[in-house]
């Protein structure tokens, strides 16, 4: 359907709903599934920045409810993806130590310390414990395992495949520990924040570096050409969580040689990495899931839009491709993307939207809806002020079409 005007658009598309009231939610929920195309298995739910917890209890009533009744087995949110395995063996039950325990090592960028995140995971555990669940829930991150202002080292990944070779070849995987250990050094070399701004800092490039990528290439290819043996040995599921491992350690790898780049394109150049990095590893996670169900995820909206990404940095206009974009190419129709805007945020300094802005006129609802312009006439609506906050992952927001 055409819509003439905006408030038109709004007014006959709204799924009005109130976090209060679990029988609007679950009914707008319902309908919201209901206008995706049946073939959808990677559902994504944005958020227009960081830092609120609002949001993330509406994430959590969604996949409460998606998990129930709509087919939906997993979330993978924005975190690091070799942290999410602790996450996930604490809501598979494993173990009798408290959350406490994974709050800091099970994600990245503080995340666990949000409440809200502590209310998802222990609800997953809580419904997994249930035996009359048939198909038990798992929780992924999906980001790669960098930060705002430093980057992992390679030692966890590698060190992950290693376990696994060991565990089915002793002499082989002992070789090859050998030989990447001694190129790996200290962890703290590669995690040195300075590297982030200062490419002289970072030890991506070093002779160690380098003969480590070529290694990791090797592993990789060790893993490939002994695919019928490892599975018939260790299981295929195992063997393929063993190779993606090892192709986050190699991007990784490539990651820390484009931080010691001297090079104008550096920053865009580790954001678009991270970015296909996100894609990859949710490519793997909705081959995990395929037969047992979908998958939602959560991560900022700029993540997980369809068109490029922009970030103004200081005087740089940064553009590039992200986890979305990839992910369109991937899945097609079967990736769909729902996108949410910023109306108040007082964990964020962020009061009431400016009349006329598309938040306020959204947020007026299809029965208050200030007075008709063109749809999709974008200059016709009054922008809304920026706002800026401090801390980590601060960011510039406005409306934003896709």
């Amino acid at each position: 359907m055409i819509h003439a005007t905006l408030d038109d658009w709004i007014r006959d598309e709204s799924i009005p709903f109130s976090l209060d009231s679990p029988e609007t939610l679950n009914k707008a929920i319902d309908k919201l599934i209901a206008s995706l195309d049946p073939s959808v298995e990677l559902l994504g739910f944005g958020e227009a920045l960081h830092g609120g917890e609002e949001i993330l209890h509406l994430r959590n009533r969604i996949f409460q409810r998606l998990a129930e009744e709509h087919g939906y087995s997993a979330i993978a949110i924005e975190s690091s993806f070799p942290r999410g395995r602790a996450v996930n063996e604490y809501v598979s039950c494993g173990g009798s130590e408290p959350y406490d325990a994974v709050r800091e090592t099970g994600f990245s960028h503080s995340f666990g310390r949000l409440e809200a995140n502590r209310e998802l995971v222990e609800w997953m555990r809580a419904y997994n414990s249930d035996p009359s669940r048939e198909v038990k829930l798992r929780f992924y991150g999906f980001d790669s395992p960098t930060e705002m202002t430093f980057s992992d080292s390679p030692s966890h990944v590698l060190h992950l495949v290693l376990d696994y070779l060991e565990s089915i070849d002793v002499p082989s995987g002992r070789a090859r520990r050998k030989r990447i250990d001694l190129l790996l050094g200290e962890d703290s070399g590669w995690e040195n924040p300075a590297a982030m701004i200062d490419p002289s800092q970072s030890v991506g490039l070093s002779p160690e570096a380098t003969a480590l990528r070529i290694e990791t290439e090797d592993l990789i290819s060790e893993l490939l050409v002994r695919r019928p043996e490892l599975v018939a040995r260790g299981g295929v599921s195992r063997y393929q969580e063993a190779v993606h491992y090892a192709r986050v350690a190699r991007q990784l790898l490539n990651y820390h040689a484009i931080l010691a780049r001297d090079s104008p394109d550096r920053i865009v150049l580790a954001l678009g990495l991270r970015d296909a990095m996100m894609a990859e590893n949710l490519e793997y996670i909705v081959s995990r899931e395929r037969g047992r169900g979908k998958v939602l995820i959560y991560a900022h909206n700029s993540h997980l839009r369809r068109s490029k990404a922009e970030w103004q940095l200081g005087p740089h206009h940064l553009q590039w491709w992200p986890a979305g974009a990839h992910l369109s190419e991937i899945f097609g129709l079967l990736y769909a993307v729902i996108g949410t805007a910023v109306g108040v945020s007082e964990a964020n300094g962020i009061g009431e939207p400016e009349t006329g802005t598309l938040e306020a006129r959204l947020a007026a609802g299809p029965d208050r809806g200030s007075s008709s312009r063109p749809t999709g006439a974008e200059g016709f609506l009054t922008p809304r002020s920026n706002h800026s906050r401090s801390g980590r992952g601060a960011r510039r927001t406005r409306p934003t079409s896709r």
